[in-house]
């Protein structure tokens, strides 16, 4: 087991050890060491429920990267190199996803207001999605259910609710593949230049999109957006194209991950199956428990607007803080038998979204996609069970701080 404390590199799937068991690590952290300052990253590592949830919840704290101290090289990094969809390189116009009040909550609110109108209503286009691709694999006797299914939902959601033509599927996969690397500060420059080709396709697309759903609206969310803006919305061409293109990063590569962790947590827990097998209305129970148990994500970040001090350590303003948020949803304090995958457990919230003004915009349509392809999924596949159960789960190595199963080969 690694000692700690940890730095922000060791937890990672790129580290075998802690990839092997990253909640013996995380724990000793928790322990020992609660609230570490990373100097390689600049970084302070929080790994304790009660911090993480008080600082995701302090409404006060900064998201943009560029606020950060000097020292916090990784943090800053998300937007000094200035390329990709989420940054303008040409003015100083970024996502949600690192942009502060008031022009957070500015931009914020028309994009609440129009996904939420479109989450609310995608039930039947996701579950025809859904159904479709359960027919192609139909009588497959094993697949590998990563790129086959959990990839192709989320992707085909997104773009159905774009308004995106289906002949052109294959081109925005590649665009968002292309896009999440704006948020892997340790990105090589091969991933660089797929990052950079990718958000010039993918921003042409939007633009030209804009200027034709003005000219003939669609039912889609692009239409939302521009007709928002002309009902006096306070949001430019750019917030919108930027912002429509970050759902990409925000929401494609998080739900995948999450329905194959959803998969791989259930096939290797026969017990946990069984019980969803007996009564399926446990499927939203399992999606918060898979977002406990194995979440998406690793950590997410803030930084102090203030001089603070969290668990007893002096925090200066400025300085970068990032949250370990599979280290909180198992924190023994919070959670009983925390490392169980437990989809019968008492709800406890756990942080997998976030928190405070920043909370995951897309968590509605992640729920409902993951909810819908694991209901489906098992409903037509009744004896679906690992190809391999004695194989170790292969996680991918290409986002470090993004945390998904690879491979995830299965038989009918």
């Amino acid at each position: 087991m690694i000692e700690p404390p940890l730095g922000i590199l060791q937890m990672t799937a790129l580290n075998p050890d802690f990839a092997a068991d990253p909640d013996a690590a995380l724990d000793a952290q928790r322990a020992k060491c609660p609230v570490h300052r990373d100097d390689m990253s600049g970084n302070f590592l929080l790994s304790r429920y009660a911090d993480v949830r008080a600082v995701l919840s302090d409404l006060d704290m900064w998201r943009d990267p560029l606020k950060a101290e000097p020292a916090a090289v990784l943090t800053r990094r998300l937007r000094e190199d200035r390329v990709g969809l989420i940054d303008d390189p040409t003015a100083d116009i970024t996502s949600i996803l690192l942009l502060d009040d008031p022009d957070h909550a500015r931009v914020r609110g028309p994009l609440v207001q129009a996904l939420y109108a479109r989450a609310a209503k995608s039930k039947p286009m996701v579950e025809a999605i859904v159904d479709r691709i359960l027919d192609e694999l139909d009588g497959q006797p094993e697949f590998d259910l990563v790129p086959t299914f959990a990839i192709q939902i989320p992707i085909e959601v997104i773009a159905g609710i774009l308004g995106v033509d289906i002949e052109r599927t294959a081109d925005f996969r590649d665009w968002s593949e292309g896009v999440i690397q704006t948020l892997n500060p340790m990105r090589t420059p091969d991933q660089t230049a797929h990052l950079v080709r990718a958000a010039e396709a993918l921003g042409a697309y939007l633009e030209s999109a804009m200027v034709d759903r003005r000219a003939s609206p669609r039912d889609d969310l692009v239409t939302d957006m521009v007709q928002l803006q002309a009902a006096g919305a306070d949001i430019s061409d750019a917030e919108i194209r930027i912002n429509l293109g970050a759902l990409l990063v925000a929401g494609n590569l998080t739900t995948s991950d999450l329905i194959g962790n959803a998969v791989n947590a259930l096939l290797r827990h026969p017990d946990q199956l069984a019980l969803l097998r007996a009564d399926p209305k446990l499927i939203p129970a399992v999606v918060e428990e898979t977002l406990r148990y194995d979440p998406p994500i690793f950590l997410t970040g803030r930084i102090a607007s203030r001089d603070m001090e969290i668990g007893g350590c002096p925090i200066r303003k400025t300085q970068a803080i990032n949250v370990l948020l599979r280290a909180a949803n198992h924190d023994p304090d919070v959670f009983e038998n925390p490392h169980a995958f437990d989809i019968t457990r008492k709800r406890t919230p756990h942080v997998s979204f976030g928190g405070g003004s920043h909370i995951c915009i897309g968590s509605p349509l992640a729920r409902l996609e993951a909810q819908v392809a694991l209901g489906r999924l098992f409903e037509r596949f009744p004896n679906l069970r690992l190809a391999d159960p004695d194989a170790q789960p292969e996680w991918r190595t290409a986002l470090p701080f993004f945390h998904g199963v690879e491979r995830l080969i299965v038989r009918t």
